[in-house]
């Protein structure tokens, strides 16, 4: 009879955001223009950094690779939300779901360690300016880049089985506009006790982990300006790392009150918005973060219009 039940729900219905015909006209340009700039910020930030020879960096190629990822799992969820806002009843069938949580698991994981990845390259270039030709090699960039992708995708696929492996027999409507798991375990008549441990131990360790990393190179970062003598001089390397601190904030903060927590203390609306901060508002902010406090890419933007504009 489980598997009856299990094989019988072949698709889930998305409630999303909101059920008011009103709202969801004005939601759907609101997250429409926030999905278009976050395409042309982080693609364009991409961009810049390729064809700018002077930000050819270790930082700015971590950074190329953030905003790829951002691009990326919003592109994830956004698509999908858009069109629950113009149809009376959002469906997604069983398989599109686990295909849209294993990316989506994916490339959230992997900006947590990319950003952890971030705050260590900062950490070099300030406390050993000398050795960091050395230590930030392309090579170990690159190795970097490819170990954060890999356990992004370790993550995501111990979540994708082991949701794959819960039974459906109940109701099939998710209380979200995508398929998180948090709302899915909540639907599953199995016992979801080894995937809530999986979740709170597998995410809770990458996020602890990562953000740990980034304490501490921020505590050895600050210990380091604090011993440079000229305000200039500790006003400049703060300066390079304001837009990365910002960033991480913001991600940790939004993303450990969704995962970090008791199913006891879930609550479906609390997490929705929770949510769209993460999948869709902080994608949108990191590149104007960035591109706003941070001279050289300012100075790489104008270049670019300029010679758009005056090619010859």
């Amino acid at each position: 009879m489980a598997k009856e039940n299990f094989t019988a729900v072949t698709e889930f219905i998305l409630l999303g955001l909101t059920d008011h015909p009103d709202l969801k006209i004005i939601l759907f340009v609101l997250f429409l223009v926030i999905y278009a700039i976050t395409l042309l910020g982080n693609l364009g930030m991409i961009f810049i950094i390729q064809i700018t020879p002077k930000l050819h960096t270790p930082m700015y190629f971590f950074l190329s690779c953030l905003s790829f990822v951002d691009a990326c799992y919003s592109s994830v969820i956004a698509p999908k939300m858009l069109i629950s806002f113009l149809v009376v009843k959002e469906t997604i069938s069983f398989s599109a779901c686990s295909v849209q949580h294993l990316f989506f698991g994916v490339f959230i994981t992997t900006e947590g360690f990319l950003l952890s990845v971030m705050a260590y390259d900062r950490y070099v270039a300030i406390v050993n300016p000398l050795l960091y030709s050395v230590a930030m090699s392309k090579r170990t960039c690159v190795g970097l880049v490819i170990g954060s992708f890999i356990g992004g995708m370790i993550n995501s696929l111990t979540h994708t089985v082991s949701i794959g492996r819960l039974s459906f027999c109940g109701s099939n409507v998710v209380s979200h506009f995508f398929c998180d798991v948090p709302p899915l375990l909540k639907l599953s008549c199995s016992d979801t006790t080894m995937n809530e441990l999986l979740l709170l131990t597998f995410s809770g360790v990458i996020a602890m982990a990562t953000f740990l990393i980034v304490i501490i190179s921020y505590v050895f970062i600050a210990v380091a300006i604090l011993r440079i003598r000229s305000a200039a001089g500790r006003q400049k390397a703060f300066s390079t790392c304001a837009s990365h601190l910002t960033a991480v904030t913001i991600f940790y903060g939004t993303l450990s009150f969704s995962y970090i927590q008791p199913s006891s203390q879930y609550s479906v609306e609390q997490e929705k918005v929770v949510s769209v901060f993460y999948t869709l508002v902080i994608p949108m902010l990191n590149p104007l973060i960035y591109s706003l406090r941070n001279k050289e890419v300012k100075d790489a933007v104008k270049r670019a219009i300029e010679m758009t504009h005056f090619p010859c």
